[in-house]
């Protein structure tokens, strides 16, 4: 007899990523997530004590938080490459986006957009500037993928449209702008 893999937090916010992911955002209900988890619903309480609320939450923190890495080099570059990242992570899970971009979670985007802000702080602009050039730079990376999202869930995405390139052409405009 296998032992089953202990119900922590993190696998409640996986397993129901996973959902999401796979069934879409509307599908996900906590009896489908603890049958998932083989446990019972109510299980997921003692770790979620608010329930759905929390979970939901919680997905938005696990999918939006993702701060530009520590780091030397080229601040454009350094932007860049994290930009990359965190469209994959946002597209990857693309199901929560929903979520990010309508509820109130306040503290969700806080470290990403501390980290983008002290960079440009680091790379000379002034303390009000940074501030509006993390939020114009996450601005363009929610609105971007809420729009792919759009265009993929529909099938309006252009033949001839390389979504990759349209969202550098974009990324490289705006850090231009930040420069």
């Amino acid at each position: 007899m296998s032992q089953r893999e202990p119900l922590t937090r993190e696998r409640i916010i996986e397993t129901a990523l996973h959902l999401i992911d796979g069934q879409g955002l509307g599908r996900l209900t906590m009896r489908r997530l603890g049958d998932s988890l083989q446990v019972e619903a109510m299980a997921i309480y003692h770790h979620l004590p608010h329930g759905k609320e929390q979970l939901l939450e919680q997905l938005i923190a696990h999918v939006a938080a993702l701060p530009v890495p520590p780091g030397a080099g080229d601040p454009r570059e350094r932007l860049r490459a994290w930009a990359h990242a965190y469209r994959d992570r946002l597209l990857e899970h693309v199901g929560v986006m929903p979520l990010i971009v309508t509820r109130r979670n306040p503290g969700a985007l806080t470290a990403t957009t501390l980290s983008v802000r002290e960079l440009l702080r680091a790379a000379g602009l002034p303390e009000a500037e940074a501030a509006v050039g993390a939020h114009v730079l996450l601005g363009y990376l929610l609105g971007t993928v809420a729009l792919e999202a759009r265009e993929q869930a529909t099938g309006t995405t252009p033949d001839d449209v390389d979504q990759d390139g349209r969202f550098t052409a974009g990324l490289d405009r705006v850090l231009t702008g930040l420069f």
